[in-house]
């Protein structure tokens, strides 16, 4: 049995998942798409909530490589970077234009952070956000079914099948330099301590640009053998994508029931769908060996 059809037992009315092996073999099982593997309806759109920040940040990246802008470019408050930004270091709340602490002193997630580097983009470009998404990162990469409706920060719409091509891209980038994708999957400030919203307070609490960062976490949203290089992001909308380099393995689950409403249980079961994915990879892996 799939390790995706663990998401049939979820206390949610829709969901859809995959799989994407990183290093796809010929032994990868039949319909699968160059090592892709879906459960449910992948063409589905759900609100797939923080998700959103991996995407607005591959889009600030372009930008940044095509010098409108750069990481160390100040942006909000004094001493505030879009690299701080970024990597929820720049001292602003979870919401709310008004700093709370200097930069660099703690990680605070922050929806302002991500929307403040936004707007940083489209007054560097004069380009209006939205615009820039569009022709930056989703139409490259045919991402034709997700679509920004709100704060890029947290109001993006997608589909399975758009995240898969989200993934690809990341594991071998086209639209970006392969040292601009290692530093964005590299710990940014990394001695900050800080919380991950639902999850809990870890000293060190390492994230990337755009996209948190496993580490040592524990207990923690990805599994327990999620490698510490293991990145990605969960969503508010009960949504969750890591890339695992050193499985070389990926999992994309998107739901339409609120984080917040089985919290307890998410936290439970998106461990173990992941913990049963690197499994089976390195399963996959095994059997490959001559």
């Amino acid at each position: 049995m799939s390790p995706l059809a663990l998401v049939d037992a979820w206390p949610v009315d829709h969901v859809a998942a995959a799989r994407i092996d990183l290093d796809p073999r010929g032994d990868t099982p039949a319909g699968d798409r160059a090592g892709v593997e879906t459960h449910g309806d992948s063409s589905r759109r759900f609100r797939i909530a923080s998700i959103s920040k991996i995407i607005t940040t591959w889009a600030v990246l372009v930008a940044v490589e095509e010098g409108s802008l750069s990481l160390d470019t100040p942006v909000g408050q004094p001493g505030c970077t879009l690299r701080h930004l970024l990597s929820h270091a720049g001292g602003y709340a979870f919401d709310g234009a008004s700093p709370i602490t200097r930069p660099e002193r703690r990680r605070i997630y922050s929806n302002t952070g991500i929307e403040l580097a936004a707007q940083a983009v489209a007054t560097a470009t004069d380009i209006d956000f939205v615009t820039y998404l569009t022709e930056a990162v989703l139409g490259p990469l045919g991402m034709r079914d997700t679509t920004l409706r709100g704060s890029p920060a947290h109001a993006m719409w997608s589909t399975v099948d758009d995240l898969v091509r989200l993934v690809a891209e990341i594991a071998q980038p086209t639209l970006l330099a392969p040292a601009t994708v290692a530093a964005a999957t590299t710990a940014q400030f990394p001695e900050l301590g800080g919380v991950v919203p639902s999850v809990g307070s870890f000293h060190p609490c390492p994230w990337g640009l755009g996209v948190e960062i496993h580490g040592a976490k524990h207990p923690h949203w990805m599994g327990a053998t999620n490698s510490p290089a293991a990145f990605g992001h969960f969503g508010g909308a009960g949504t969750m994508l890591w890339i695992d380099p050193v499985a070389r393995v990926s999992v994309i689950a998107l739901t339409d029931r609120s984080f917040d409403e089985w919290a307890t249980d998410a936290l439970r079961l998106w461990p173990e769908l992941s913990d049963a994915v690197v499994a089976d990879a390195v399963s996959r892996r095994n059997r490959s060996r001559p």
